[in-house]
């Protein structure tokens, strides 16, 4: 699902609202979960999963056409931990689907 499949969504779902205002709704609610990662928050959705900033240490990775050595420098990453109830969605409806002939 893409960013305007989301605004879609939305609009379809609920009639009072335009597709500028959907468009508007998306836009602030991503603008806030990156603005409250790049201070280093954790945002919290029950039921759904958590958004954190993991860090990543320094290493030594290779360059894969000449294979010689090349120095990683740490950097910090945005990590998303799904809730119990989605992976338990995902998990039954990924099983529904294996199972359907």
């Amino acid at each position: 699902m893409t960013r305007s499949d989301l605004v879609e969504e939305l609009a379809a779902r609920f009639s009072q609202l335009t597709h500028r205002d959907a468009e508007f709704a998306v836009k602030t609610l991503l603008d806030a979960v990156g603005n409250a990662l790049v201070r280093g928050h954790r945002i919290e959705v029950r039921g759904f999963g958590s958004f954190s900033v993991s860090h990543r240490p320094a290493r030594m990775g290779r360059n894969p056409r000449s294979g010689e050595a090349v120095a990683i420098p740490s950097k910090r990453v945005p990590h998303f931990k799904p809730g119990k109830a989605l992976r338990e969605a995902v998990d039954q409806r990924t099983a529904e689907m294996e199972n359907k002939p």
